[in-house]
């Protein structure tokens, strides 16, 4: 593959998973099931914890599926045009798939926090340390109700795993750590309620 069929191959790749996790399902089937902008209810946040607390657990768990498969999709997709490029192309179309869930361009670029295509990415590309640090964060989650410290752990917890015990391409390394940064920056607000005991567990109404 030549070096001008490369770039245009890339190009094309990050587009079209941006497009792809800019499809934001919490807000498409919000308006579907109750006519509102799920950004302007609950947290605020679009996504499958916010879908949850506003339309229930049936909605939320479409979400949540459905999110995870923009991450899948979009890191497939990048193996599919460049199987031999050391796991850039899957590793930046992962990137750009949680972009577009952050800041979708259909949806005046106010998006989610980015966690379930974040586990799709992860567990497509990295499965055995993504794996590790979900049951670690489920276990979190299981026993403090807090979604956004699960999240957290997460994030944290997979590069730790996959630089501590495997071999994974160095694309995939910076990915993980770059997600990490981003998905803790996306949740400074939780983590301030977090640290003054004022953030809002599963069942509980949002501050």
């Amino acid at each position: 593959m030549g070096e001008g069929v490369i770039a245009i191959s890339l190009i094309v790749v990050i587009i079209i998973s941006y497009l792809l996790g800019s499809i934001s399902f919490s807000y498409l089937i919000a308006k579907k099931i109750k006519k509102v902008d799920i950004r302007q209810h609950g947290s605020g946040n679009a996504g499958a914890t916010n879908t949850l607390r506003v339309l229930g657990i049936g909605p939320a768990i479409l979400v949540l599926s459905l999110d995870i498969a923009k991450g899948i999709v979009a890191v497939w997709l990048g193996h599919w045009l460049a199987p031999d490029d050391g796991g850039v192309f899957p590793a930046l179309a992962g990137f750009a798939a949680i972009a577009g869930h952050n800041w979708p361009i259909y949806f005046g670029f106010r998006g989610g926090k980015g966690v379930a295509t974040t586990i799709g990415v992860l567990a497509t590309l990295v499965f055995l340390p993504a794996l590790y640090a979900g049951l670690i964060a489920i276990g979190s989650i299981f026993m403090t109700r807090y979604v956004s410290l699960g999240s957290i752990l997460f994030v944290i917890g997979t590069p730790i795993f996959m630089i501590a015990f495997f071999d994974y391409p160095d694309a995939y390394t910076y990915l993980t750590l770059i997600i990490a940064v981003l998905l803790i920056w996306r949740h400074q607000t939780n983590i301030k309620r977090l640290v003054a005991g004022e953030e809002s567990k599963i069942g509980q109404k949002n501050k």
